[in-house]
C-alpha cells in the first residue's frame, strides 16, 4: 500500500464530502438532532396525568382521600360533578382515568374499610399502569397521614378506626390490559407513511436522474397527469400493506376493531393521500433519489416515529416538541387509528382529526402542482 496514493484518495474523498452537503448534514446535523430530542425532548414518565374525580360522597373523609391526588406532581386531578361527565371526558382522550369515590365512602370508611373506583385509559397500557401506581401511591398517603394523626393525638382507637381504602382499577378500551393492542394499530402508521412518503419521494427525482422526465416535457401531457400517474401504483402499494396489517391486528394479534371498519378505511385513505402528496413535494424539489431518501426520513418516517405519540403520550414532552408533534399529520391519523379501534365511533375526536387530514392533502397537492413545472432550470 502506497502511503502517498492514500493520502491523496483521502484528500479527493473529503473534498468530495465538504462539496456534498447532505452527506455532510446526514453525518454531522442528524446526530445531534437525535441526541437533543431523545435527551431532552423525548420522555416516559408520566407527569401531570389529567385524572376526572368524582366525588359522590361529599363529606370531609371523601375530600381529605382525594386530597393525595391534589398534591402528587404525577397527576392533575379535575373535579367533575357526575359519572357520565367523567365518561365523556374519558372517551374524548381528555383524561387519563376517572378517580369515583362512592356515596357510601365515609361510611364504610368509619367501619374499617372503604373502596375507591378507579376506571383507566387502556388505550396505553404502559401509562395506564403508570397512573395506576401514581393514585394507589396517592391514596396510600392519605391513610398513612391519618394514622400518623391519630398517633400524634395518643389516640388508642383500634387499627379498623384508623380506615383502609382499596383501590378497585378496572381498564377502558383495552380489557386485555396488553401493550399490543396499542401498538398495532400505531404500526398502520409507520407502514403507510413508509409507502406513502419515503416511496415515493424517489419517483420523480428518479426520473430527473434518468433524463427521462424531459422527454415527457416535449408531449402534450401536463403536470397534474403525470403527478396523477406517478401516485396510482404507490396508492394501490400503500392500500395493500394497510390491509395486510388490519388483517393481521384483526386475525394475529385479536385488536378489536370497535369502530366503524368504512370510517376506518376513509381516515387512512386521507393519511395515504397526505403521505403520497408529501412524498411528490420531497421528489420534486430535491430531483436526487439520495437526497430524496434523506429528506424523507429526516421530516416524515423519523418524525412519525419519535413524535406523533406512538412510542409514548405527547403530553408528557416539553411544550415545543408538543407543538412540532401536533403539526405532524401522522398525530393526528394516530389519534383516529387508536379511537376507532380501542374506543369505537367518537365523533368529537375523529371527525376533526380527519378535516385536519383533507386540509394536510389539499396542500401538499397543491404544492407538488406548484413545483413540478415543464421547464428545465
Amino acid at each position: 500500500m502506497n502511503l502517498r496514493r492514500v493520502l491523496a484518495l483521502v484528500r479527493k474523498e473529503m473534498r468530495q464530502l465538504l462539496r456534498d452537503r447532505s452527506n455532510l448534514a446526514l453525518g454531522i446535523v442528524l446526530p445531534g438532532l437525535l441526541t437533543l430530542l431523545f435527551g431532552y425532548g423525548l420522555s416516559m414518565d408520566v407527569q401531570q396525568a389529567p385524572v376526572a374525580v368524582v366525588l359522590q360522597d361529599l363529606s370531609p373523609a371523601a375530600r381529605e382521600a382525594t386530597s393525595g391526588l391534589t398534591l402528587s406532581r404525577y397527576l392533575a386531578p379535575r373535579y367533575v360533578p357526575t359519572m357520565p361527565d367523567a365518561e365523556a371526558l374519558m372517551r374524548k382522550g381528555e383524561v387519563m382515568a376517572i378517580v369515583r369515590i362512592p356515596g357510601d365512602f365515609s361510611a364504610r370508611l368509619a367501619g374499617g374499610s372503604a373502596a375507591v373506583q378507579l376506571i383507566l385509559h387502556g388505550s396505553d397500557a404502559a401509562t395506564a399502569r403508570a397512573v395506576e401506581s401514581y393514585v394507589s401511591g396517592a391514596l396510600a398517603q392519605v391513610a398513612v397521614r391519618r394514622a400518623d394523626a391519630l398517633a400524634q393525638l395518643g389516640s388508642r382507637a383500634p387499627p379498623a378506626a384508623v380506615g383502609a381504602v382499596a383501590l378497585q382499577p378496572r381498564m377502558w378500551f383495552n380489557s386485555a390490559n396488553t401493550s399490543t393492542w396499542y401498538l398495532v394499530p400505531g404500526l398502520i402508521v409507520i407502514i403507510i407513511t413508509l409507502v406513502g412518503a419515503f416511496l415515493t419521494s424517489l419517483v420523480v427525482a428518479r426520473e430527473w436522474e434518468r433524463g427521462t422526465l424531459e422527454a415527457l416535457f416535449v408531449t402534450p401531457v401536463r403536470p397534474a397527469e403525470i403527478l396523477f400517474a406517478k401516485l396510482v401504483p404507490y396508492f394501490a402499494v400503500g392500500m395493500f400493506g394497510f390491509l395486510m396489517c388490519l388483517a393481521a391486528a384483526r386475525g394475529l394479534f385479536g385488536v378489536p376493531l370497535q369502530g366503524s371498519l368504512a370510517l376506518l378505511v376513509g381516515v387512512s385513505v386521507l393519511y395515504l393521500l397526505v403521505a403520497l402528496g408529501m412524498g411528490l413535494v420531497i421528489s420534486s424539489l430535491t430531483r436526487s433519489q439520495f437526497l430524496a431518501s434523506q429528506v424523507a426520513l429526516i421530516t416524515s418516517f423519523l418524525p412519525s416515529m419519535l413524535l406523533s405519540g406512538f412510542l409514548f403520550d405527547l403530553r408528557n414532552v416539553p411544550l415545543l416538541v408538543q407543538w412540532i408533534g401536533q403539526a405532524l399529520p401522522a398525530t393526528h391519523y394516530l389519534i383516529a387509528v387508536k379511537t376507532l379501534f380501542l374506543a369505537g365511533n367518537v365523533p368529537a375526536v375523529v371527525l376533526p382529526q380527519a378535516a385536519l387530514l383533507v386540509l394536510y392533502a389539499l396542500g401538499f397537492f397543491a404544492a407538488a402542482l406548484a413545483v413540478t413545472r415543464k421547464r428545465l432550470d
